[in-house]
């Protein structure tokens, strides 16, 4: 059997094949952004590529992932399923260790670290989701962000084979009675449909920051990875920078960053 590493390389080196092809931004007017009725306005926030970082420090310290989970699950409608084998996630923390390879932790100096970290859709530069999604349902957008056409979704699951985060979560049932109260400007899924993080493609129409980040306390910045005087790029300058999987050359959107003096306090 053909390991999703194996897999991603292959999909990775195919490019565009008859089952896959990149769509940067062919499937605009059925995405999530205008599902919602939200119109681009001058108020909207751009970027030549949008990511995020997470000061590892600062979110040790003062974010509470419950409740940056709690937003961005009840803005989106995520059906909140017990069994943990059907459960959608968009945002989950995962163990220092389990992000980073022994050789990324080493890059850093830092063999253990007693923190989880927040991990999502990496939104990377060059996505395999995207090659391997045979209806486009998956696409990029020109600012960098990988998004997701819930109309177009046939339920195939190349997308979640290719992704080397475990970023994509499967609906294998109606998500609609999972959801405790349904927030109407975001639209509901179906069985059938895969789904992940987007950003918050939804505020950044109306100039709003993506909900983890508000919620954060100050420890999850986002912003232009393009623009040297943005606020991301002038964190990433400021300490060392890790991106998960670093290796496999997707370059990956998020971006988790060590300062100067870190401990393991």
């Amino acid at each position: 059997m053909i390991s999703r590493r194996d897999f991603l390389h292959t999909s990775l080196a195919i490019g565009c094949t008859g089952l896959g092809c990149v769509a940067l931004s062919g499937c605009s007017t059925l995405s999530a952004s205008i599902q919602t009725g939200q119109e681009k306005d001058n108020t909207a926030m751009s970027a030549g590529r949008f990511g995020l970082v997470v000061d590892v420090e600062k979110y040790k310290k003062s974010a509470s992932f419950s409740l940056i989970a709690s937003v961005c699950h009840k803005a989106h409608n995520i059906p909140r399923i017990p069994d943990d084998k059907q459960a959608i996630q968009w945002i989950r923390e995962a163990d220092y260790k389990a992000c980073f390879s022994e050789a990324e932790r080493q890059h850093v100096g830092i063999p253990s670290l007693d923190v989880k970290l927040p991990v999502m859709c990496n939104h990377c530069e060059t996505p395999a989701c995207v090659t391997v999604c045979p209806t486009q349902a998956t696409f990029k957008r020109p600012d960098g962000i990988v998004e997701m056409d819930y109309h177009r979704c046939i339920g195939c699951r190349f997308c979640m084979a290719a992704c080397p985060y475990d970023a994509r979560s499967f609906n294998f049932v109606d998500p609609k009675p999972y959801i405790d109260q349904v927030t109407p400007n975001y639209p509901t899924r179906t069985d059938g449909v895969v789904e992940k993080c987007n950003f918050c493609v939804e505020r950044l129409t109306q100039g709003l920051e993506p909900l983890c980040v508000e919620a954060s306390g100050g420890s999850i910045l986002f912003g232009d990875l393009d623009d040297p005087t943005s606020e991301v790029s002038q964190a990433i300058v400021s300490g060392t920078v890790l991106t998960r999987s670093e290796e496999l050359g997707v370059e990956p959107g998020v971006k988790y960053l060590f300062r100067e003096g870190h401990n393991n306090d």
